[in-house]
């Protein structure tokens, strides 16, 4: 059986937010490329009908060009959408995203709140939230309305807090987050370690964009490989290309360097870029983060004297330059998935037992030192009776004291969604470590709710 042909078991895909180019091309030419979901309904929902005109076509083109044996429907009516659903897959955002996210950046800095970032986590991280998690439970009624034993995968952001109030107000749905910065550990280690990634055996968890890399052991030998990491970390991170110059790369070529063109990009390397943060972490620590500055960073509140600005910047300006270029209207199928949520889709259905590097799940004990009821990131068994998550038992003091900072600001930011209530969004701001200021805390919700009526204004 190839990767485009056979028989598999028929399943109604549905995906959410498909008019974004990024999202549903991608997620298109994983689900194409798997023999599992061969004669399966690919449904296409976006409250955008000319974006999700431009996506149906290259999908109904691209399937009959081929003879694949997949089914195209869209349709902007999401009850309609989501009728006999299997899966569900959300990825969707509010509004002009970049202006407001700058919005989020921009303001609280302008009162003096020290944020390196505005997307996930600080008080860009809440504002984001009280945003785009109203409209993701609104999908989640409908789920739980007409499709109530449905998967449902989320990869929108703030990922951890859109999970926490999604399974605080369902706590029964199949609801599952999902985010591709895991994938760096694969990247990094065997080239650190000069071994094949067959080789490790490797753990993280802690919470989305805030996780650590928490053992790593050579199969061949079952020996701890954390002392290898730490010792050839610092050098392989000083010759590392930057990161901006790796994401033009990808963007320009769809593939990772050769080790010709890495070595040419490493000659213009600026070491450690947008790892100042990173650095700090794993050398006070003792841990890796799988993640860099930008996302680190906004948890922790003496971050902005460590962080590398200039990195940040420099990979924002590529990001929102990247996303805001008209993609051309193409699927591809890739040697490998590029995304995680069709293996994960594939090993429900084969009931496989397969260990997933990292979930957004709820607690419930796979973290003993935080609290059951807020989502984390950690690895989970996968199989046709769901997906469980594996139990990590205590974290490292240091590096759950930091976790344990942002328990209070996630719950905080769930209980202000789901009551609209401005006091508990302000009251979760205060708890954010990142605030040292009441009186810049005010300001900055009051410019906040003030520029962002059309999406705030159900807080009162």
């Amino acid at each position: 059986m190839d990767a485009l042909g056979g028989r598999g078991v028929a399943k109604r895909i549905v995906l959410i937010g498909a008019g974004s180019a990024q999202f549903g091309f991608g997620t298109l030419g994983d689900i194409f490329r798997s023999p599992t979901l061969a004669g399966s309904c690919v449904v296409l929902h976006d409250i955008n009908a000319a974006s999700l005109r431009v996506v149906e076509s290259a999908a109904r083109a691209f399937v009959g060009d081929r003879g694949l044996p997949f089914t195209i429907t869209a349709t902007t009516d999401r009850a309609e959408a989501l009728k006999r659903a299997d899966y569900c897959i959300i990825s969707i955002e509010v509004g002009d995203r970049f202006a407001l996210w700058e919005q989020d950046w921009r303001i609280p800095q302008q009162y003096g709140i020290r944020q390196v970032y505005g997307e996930n986590g600080g008080p860009g991280g809440l504002f984001h939230s009280l945003r785009i998690v109203p409209p993701i439970l609104e999908i989640c009624a409908d789920v739980q309305r007409i499709c109530p034993e449905a998967y449902v995968f989320n990869y929108s952001n703030p990922m951890s807090r859109i999970c926490t109030t999604v399974k605080r107000k369902f706590p029964e749905m199949r609801f599952i987050g999902l985010c591709h910065e895991i994938a760096s550990v694969p990247q990094h280690l065997p080239r650190m370690l000069e071994t094949p990634l067959e080789n490790l055996e490797f753990r993280a968890g802690g919470l989305n964009h805030f996780s650590v890399l928490l053992s790593v052991r050579y199969r061949d030998t079952g020996r701890d490989a954390y002392p290898d990491v730490r010792r050839k970390a610092a050098g392989y991170f000083e010759s590392l290309p930057e990161l901006r110059d790796i994401h033009t790369f990808l963007a320009a070529e769809g593939r990772l360097p050769s080790p010709v063109e890495e070595q040419a990009l490493r000659r213009r390397a600026r070491p450690w870029s947008e790892r100042g943060l990173f650095r700090t972490i794993l050398e006070t620590y003792g841990y890796l983060p799988i993640t860099t500055d930008s996302h680190f960073g906004e948890y922790i509140q003496w971050a902005y004297e460590v962080v590398d600005h200039k990195g940040i910047l420099d990979f924002y300006s590529w990001y929102k330059e990247y996303c805001q270029k008209k993609p051309e209207a193409r699927i591809r199928v890739t040697e490998d998935y590029e995304e995680r949520v069709v293996p994960i889709i594939e090993d429900i259905i084969g009931d496989s037992g397969h260990e997933e590097s990292a979930v957004n799940i709820l607690n419930d004990g796979a973290i003993d030192n935080l609290p059951g009821d807020i989502v984390v990131e950690v690895p989970a068994i996968v199989g046709g009776k769901g997906i469980a998550a594996v139990r990590l038992g205590q974290l490292p003091r240091g590096f759950a004291g930091l976790l344990l900072n942002q328990v209070a600001v996630h719950d905080l930011t769930a209980e202000a969604i789901l009551h609209s209530s401005r006091d508990l969004a302000l009251q979760a701001l205060l708890a954010d470590p990142v605030v040292d200021s009441y009186r810049a805390a005010e300001q900055t919700l009051a410019a906040i709710l003030s520029a962002q009526k059309p999406y705030l204004g159900y807080l009162t």
